[in-house]
């Protein structure tokens, strides 16, 4: 089965529908998520939405190291996503703090707040990573939602 099939597949199953928090980054990591949404890499094409409310979303796009006064935030925001849920660290900074580590001001990733499903490297990461990053986790939704792995279902 083609790479192609099973996207479309898995788009079948669940679109996942995605909230994006910007956690004290610099935005390039923003930018980049702003990008999935233009035609070029289109999160729509694989059935994603960009969610104005966390209580609509399926998955948590976190961008930036996690400030001491955006952590619980980040607590409150990740509560108010329904289960089954999944988290996707954009870029660098959720996942070490990168260039932030050992400030004052700032924790050392967001798995002090908060489980991570899928971590996204790069500072910023390209479009592409970030949509594989969304896939995963709509893969990892779904297999929250029916308790174990999923086989492929032909369509024909």
């Amino acid at each position: 089965m083609s790479i192609f099939s099973k996207i479309i597949n898995m788009a079948r199953r669940k679109s996942p529908w995605v909230y994006v928090l910007n956690a004290g980054s610099c935005n390039g990591c923003d930018i980049e998520i702003g990008a999935c949404l233009s035609p070029r890499y289109d999160l729509e094409q694989i059935g994603g939405l960009r969610q104005g409310s966390p209580k609509h979303a399926d998955i948590l796009l976190i961008t930036g190291p996690m400030t001491l006064r955006s952590a619980e935030a980040i607590r409150s925001i990740y509560a108010q996503i329904p289960e089954p849920k999944a988290v996707v660290a954009v870029g660098s900074c959720p996942a070490t703090g990168n260039v932030f580590a050992g400030s004052p001001t700032v924790e050392d990733g967001v798995l002090h707040a908060i489980p991570v499903d899928v971590f996204v490297p790069g500072c910023p990461p390209r479009p592409q990573a970030i949509l594989a990053g969304v896939l995963d986790a709509a893969r990892l939704l779904a297999e929250k939602k029916t308790g174990g792995k999923l086989k492929e279902v032909p369509h024909g």
